[in-house]
């Protein structure tokens, strides 16, 4: 099963601000947010959703380059933030650059209906500002460990989709994915969780099918 919840209603959008709905993805380093992207933009494309991203990173554009390096997506509809100091302050403390990225996205793209923001890789305190994001989801992986839905961080915890990523390494890193799954429902109370493979392109269908039924609806 890809998405499990068992309570789930969609999120409406800010009221401060009409225009493209946008997305919000963070996660630890490495646990596959950028590669998340890649898969959900052909998805979109497939269910005729006009995209636009945003990626943030320390000092670089380096998953930007490599998202419009990919032959993906118009590299004119990629943008980079360079946070500059903890990934988590843009996207939380003072989200002005990111907001300013967006905005800037939708007047050169009046078509856009959803804006992705990856965050940079950080811990598992990072969350989303509502005055960034309509709605966010959360990357884990199972190689980090299952322990990690156990460790109640803000990001899993509060989260609108919590994404359990890399789920095919779970035998070769000594992981139950069942107990971790597990212990993800009930750290979240059975909020909405998804399943992937991204390499393989499990799951992510889901994923894009959830977005549009939670922000788009339709």
């Amino acid at each position: 099963m890809d998405i499990r919840d068992t309570a789930h209603s969609p999120v409406q959008p800010s009221a401060s601000r009409v225009g493209a709905a946008r997305i919000g993805i963070g996660g630890p380093v490495g646990s596959g947010k950028t590669a998340l992207i890649e898969r959900l933009i052909p998805a979109f494309g497939a269910r005729g959703v006009s995209l636009a991203v945003v990626t943030n990173d320390l000092v670089t554009a380096e998953d930007a380059e490599r998202i419009r390096r990919s032959g993906l997506i118009d590299p004119n509809r990629v943008s980079a933030v360079e946070a500059g100091a903890c990934p988590h302050t843009v996207i939380r403390e003072d989200p002005t650059l990111n907001i300013a990225a967006a905005d800037e996205l939708e007047a050169r793209f009046p078509d856009v209906e959803l804006i992705l923001i990856e965050s940079g890789g950080d811990n598992l305190a990072s969350t989303f500002s509502l005055d960034l994001v309509d709605w966010w989801m959360f990357v884990i992986d199972v190689a980090g460990g299952d322990d990690i839905p156990r460790k109640n961080g803000p990001g899993v915890l509060k989260c609108d989709l919590l994404v359990i990523n890399k789920t095919d390494l779970a035998p070769h890193v000594g992981v139950d994915l069942d107990g971790m799954t597990r212990d993800a429902t009930n750290a979240r109370r059975g909020r909405p969780m998804a399943l992937t493979n991204c390499r393989g392109g499990v799951g992510v269908d889901a994923v894009a099918d959830r977005i549009i039924a939670s922000v788009l609806f339709r």
